[in-house]
């Protein structure tokens, strides 16, 4: 996130960090990177980290994002060299440790940097992300993993037309969001029926389903001295491998993946209606108009303006 969080401090993340990972904390500096967490650098005796705060509700329950950490480690250790994998908190072995409104993680810092959008879409590097999705998609799944679940039930688009059907007052973008989402009411309950058409799809080749990353895009890479890393494991689940090749298909991938048009279009219609859900409840919310409100805002009209069949999403 851009801004940081305003019900918890950088002292307090600091006495977590140093109570559960790193004894001898010295330096915690706040990163304003990503969509959706908070993240710091912490350093002491020669060790650096980079610590993750995930909010909880709606997405992720303590249980839910416990697994997917340890999911990732158990990957990192049967040796699935993509995954930059959490490290256990001291004292209990756990990947999370709760803090405040969230859970607080932490992954060793890697020597790199996230490739831009045309980066990632340049021919050699989309043949690596192939390369290490394969691997991951080919890894035994680790035990406890979750199942992918649709992100929105038959009941999403009518609930939305209610909420919207009078004005917002919780914040300064709140009424423009209302109109925006009230106004391609059509469309989300047509995407909203073809989603669960193909989630039941989806559902009857279980049997076929593999281990994912769910959101490998660009700002989930990591490049450098360390090699290809993919980071941000809270996504991890059991599912169709198309829902890791949103961005490869975007990046003309296609021929080479194989994959089933059907599975693409429903993770392009998966990230599009749950990324219309989480910035109704955002906007329906009380906000102030930081830029991360700004930020949301711009996703949100950035869904909204895919009023034809649905292509390969991309991150807000």
């Amino acid at each position: 996130m851009l801004s940081r969080p305003s019900f918890i401090s950088d002292e307090a993340i600091a006495h977590a960090v140093a109570a559960h990972w790193l004894p001898d904390v010295a330096e915690i500096v706040y990163l304003p990177w990503g969509f959706g967490a908070h993240h710091w650098r912490v350093a002491g005796g020669g060790t650096t980290l980079f610590v993750t705060l995930d909010q909880l509700e709606p997405r992720h329950t303590e249980a839910t994002l416990e697994a997917a950490y340890a999911g990732a480690a158990a990957l990192a250790a049967a040796g699935v060299d993509v995954v930059c994998a959490p490290l256990p908190a001291r004292s209990s072995g756990r990947f999370t440790v709760g803090v405040e409104a969230g859970a607080l993680s932490v992954t060793p810092w890697l020597d790199g940097r996230s490739p831009t959008e045309e980066e990632a879409n340049r021919p050699r590097h989309v043949r690596e992300v192939e390369a290490a999705l394969a691997t991951l998609h080919r890894a035994t799944p680790p035990p406890g993993l979750r199942h992918w679940t649709a992100q929105v039930g038959p009941e999403f688009a009518g609930e939305l037309r209610a909420r919207t059907a009078r004005p917002w007052t919780s914040g300064p973008l709140a009424e423009e969001a209302r109109a925006a989402i009230a106004a391609h009411d059509a469309a989300i309950t047509r995407w909203t029926d073809r989603y669960l058409e193909l989630a039941d799809l989806a559902h009857s080749r279980r049997d076929q389903w593999v281990t994912t990353h769910g959101e490998p895009h660009n700002d989930n890479q990591v490049v450098g001295a360390c090699g290809l890393k993919l980071v941000d494991w809270e996504s991890l689940a059991l599912a169709p491998r198309e829902r890791d090749y949103a961005d490869l298909l975007a990046a003309g991938a296609g021929d080479r993946l194989s994959a089933d048009p059907a599975m693409a279009e429903l993770f392009a219609l998966d990230w599009r209606l749950s990324e219309i859900a989480e910035y109704a409840r955002w906007f329906a919310a009380p906000h102030t108009g930081t830029d991360d409100d700004h930020t949301a805002l711009e996703g949100l009209y950035e869904e909204l303006r895919q009023v034809t069949a649905p292509g390969p999403p991309g991150p807000p």
